[in-house]
């Protein structure tokens, strides 16, 4: 038999129990692995192995878990404290490219900030103290745009690739964790 990915959903544990139980109770000998599988689909309320099989196949696939880390990403993530926060500037460039994406959902779009409000966002973004670098890196990556001498910021529409984008997720989660 092929090895297949089964969700068994059990509503009272206590009672699958005691059905699992009174089963292996009534058996002479230990089951064989196909008889165990149909023990365990029987007391979670199915017939059999193949009617568990055909419940699953009604039911709508298990939503998407968060995308894995790559190690770059993974790299990045120990930059940032557990409220989300950067604690060091990277040394790496690529680790560094992460960092600043994480910067960018700080800011609402489609909203002119003033240097200072720039200055204060970041400075609740990162503690190291140089929110100079994290503004500028945020202008070179093309993230936000710099207008009228520097007077006015505002955020840009972008789109982060799937691996920052993981990288963002881990991040909402670990600041949701921490609150």
């Amino acid at each position: 038999m092929p090895a297949t990915t089964r969700r068994l959903v059990i509503e009272d544990l206590s009672a699958f129990t005691k059905a699992l139980r009174a089963q292996l109770q009534a058996a002479a000998t230990p089951p064989s692995h196909l008889a165990l599988m149909n023990l365990l689909a029987r007391a979670a309320g199915h017939r059999s192995v193949q009617a568990l099989d055909a419940a699953q196949a009604r039911l709508p696939p298990p939503p998407p878990g968060p995308a894995p880390l790559s190690e770059a990403a993974q790299r990045a993530l120990r930059q940032f404290d557990d409220q989300g926060r950067l604690m060091r500037w990277p040394t790496k460039f690529s680790t560094q490219r992460y960092a600043v994406w994480a910067m960018w959902p700080h800011f609402a779009a489609k909203r002119d900030y003033t240097e200072r409000e720039v200055g204060a966002i970041l400075n609740t973004a990162h503690t190291f103290g140089d929110h100079c670098t994290l503004r500028r890196e945020l202008i070179t990556m093309q993230l936000m745009a710099r207008e009228d001498g520097g007077r006015v910021y505002r955020k840009l529409a972008a789109r982060p690739e799937p691996d920052v984008a993981a990288l963002l997720a881990a991040l909402r989660a670990r600041q949701n964790a921490s609150t």
